[in-house]
């Protein structure tokens, strides 16, 4: 029997194609799931954050913009059956990154360039978001089957890894550990578990396990029917109980499904691999035959449910960042949505770091911070008329350690996503500012609010430059008021425990 040939530019093109779907395209089984959590969601301040991610998803579908401004470290699981041929002088790992590298550069549509090369040292963008991590595996038969993931990285690093004694209970560590993450891997979304093998093999386990298809939907409707099934229904009860709610902000919904895979492992081992996935859960499969290039299939735009009532602006309160003090933020309340409208500085983690540096060496800092607000977020380059790409918030707990010296040059107040550590918070505390958040995962309706934007730092640094927004009517919540309280805190207190389980009390 005569091999399967597939050629190098298929395979390039399946990939482009791919990335390009599926940083623009939520897949249909957690939009289905994601608009049931609305529909029940009973949390105000949760129940808004779903619907702006909802709407946000339309919008990025509709003009085939990125759902996330992170769009991601691109994985790819590789299936390459043993009767195929790949025509190329090249490893498919190579080949995988020609197509990255025809995604992220696509001038319609560009995607955010995040890789950075030598990691421990210079971190230096490789501009293209080259290398993917690319896996291979050889399976029988006559296809190559990738499974394309972008993953960004707020839940990326929220990944977790224990090696168990044998006879200690999985689903505890599983729930005890999700209850640590916080907010910045961007819930609702799933949770993969990966349990047996090897250290290494967890992790890889949870990683493709949290990118199968969302079903809970139907395992609650159908009952279990396995031991596995009755662990993920009672970790889906245990972790939405905890209350943590989409952003965080708490609430019913934390998770939209639980998956486990498992391997055999040593009788002396338990690992345990946790991966979550983001709301903007990103990932597509291609199998090429072949017959020329794999895509996958445009969803149809009807698909995307209807969210009345996102965005009224009726009673919030509005804001005039540039003539924003200390005394207007004091009345402030942890949760309040407020309007605002002015000119906000950017910055990330790498232009936090160089602003500190100067500090520490006495030279005067690019851009005064005297009286300004910093937004967190890395945006996509824009295209067309655009100001800015999808521009969302980047998890603010990175930026804590720097919190202290940039306040003390003035700075009011700043916005990111998911919460802040106690020693920020009696930072912000101590200087009567105040953090606000901005919702992940709704980074085109972000983006609509930016009325213009400047580079005024940084330039090499691409997307961390220092960028001046001018903004109207951007929406955010109060996340740490000038006295130091946290939403972030008082939300999931008041939502632990309220969530109705889908198991009996007496289940496992």
């Amino acid at each position: 029997m005569r091999p399967t040939v597939i050629a190098h530019d298929d395979i390039v093109e399946s990939v482009r194609a791919a990335l390009q779907h599926i940083a623009v395209y939520h897949t249909a089984d957690y939009l289905d799931h994601l608009a049931l959590a609305y529909g029940r969601e009973q949390s105000a301040a949760a129940k808004a954050a779903i619907g702006q991610i909802l709407e946000s998803s339309r919008l990025a579908a509709i003009g085939r913009r990125p759902l996330c401004q992170d769009t991601g470290l691109v994985t790819v699981f590789a299936r390459l059956g043993q009767s195929v041929v790949v025509a190329s002088d090249k490893a498919l790992p190579a080949i995988v990154d020609e197509g990255v590298r025809l995604a992220y550069l696509d001038q319609a549509n560009p995607l955010r360039a995040s890789m950075v090369a030598d990691p421990v040292f210079e971190r230096r963008n490789t501009r293209d978001n080259t290398p993917a991590v690319t896996h291979v595996e050889t399976v029988p038969g006559r296809t190559l089957e990738l499974l394309i993931a972008a993953k960004g990285g707020g839940s990326e690093n929220k990944a977790r890894y224990a090696m168990l004694t044998p006879s200690a209970d999985t689903a505890d560590w599983v729930v005890d550990t999700v209850a640590t993450l916080g907010a910045g891997w961007c819930p609702p979304g799933v949770i993969g578990i990966g349990v047996g093998g090897s250290a290494e093999k967890a992790m890889l386990l949870a990683k493709r396990a949290v990118m199968e298809e969302i079903d809970m939907t139907d395992l609650i409707r159908r009952g279990p029917r396995s031991r596995e099934e009755e662990l993920r229904l009672a970790l889906y009860d245990r972790i939405n109980a905890l209350g943590i709610g989409a952003q965080g902000l708490g609430g019913l919904t934390t998770v939209v499904d639980v998956k486990i895979a498992t391997y055999p492992t040593h009788a002396a081992s338990k690992p345990v691999a946790l991966v979550p996935q983001c709301a903007a859960n990103r990932h597509g499969t291609v199998v090429l035959d072949g017959s020329g290039p794999a895509y996958l299939d445009p969803p149809d735009l009807d698909a995307w449910p209807r969210v009345d009532g996102v965005g009224p602006t009726d009673g919030l309160r509005r804001v005039d960042l540039d003539r924003l003090t200390r005394e207007a933020m004091a009345d402030w309340e942890p949760g309040e949505t407020l309007l605002l409208s002015g000119k906000v500085l950017t910055g990330r983690d790498a232009a936090h770091k160089r602003l500190v540096d100067m500090l520490k060496r006495g030279d005067p800092l690019p851009v005064s911070l005297d009286g300004r607000v910093i937004y967190y977020v890395g945006p996509v380059d824009p295209v067309g008329d655009e100001i800015v790409g999808p521009a969302g918030p980047t998890t603010a707990t990175r930026m804590d350690r720097f919190v202290g010296p940039v306040l003390d040059q003035g700075l009011l107040a700043m916005i990111g996503k998911a919460e802040r550590g106690p020693e920020a918070i009696a930072q912000i505390a101590r200087h009567r500012a105040t953090y606000l958040i901005a919702v992940g995962g709704a980074a085109v309706l972000v983006a609509k609010a930016i009325r213009s934007s400047r580079i005024v730092a940084f330039d090499d640094l691409g997307m961390e430059a220092i960028r001046e927004f001018e903004v109207r009517d951007m929406p955010v919540s109060v996340a740490v008021d000038s006295r130091g309280a946290s939403i972030h805190t008082i939300g999931p207190a008041s939502w632990r425990g309220r969530a109705v389980p889908v198991l009996p009390p007496s289940a496992p």
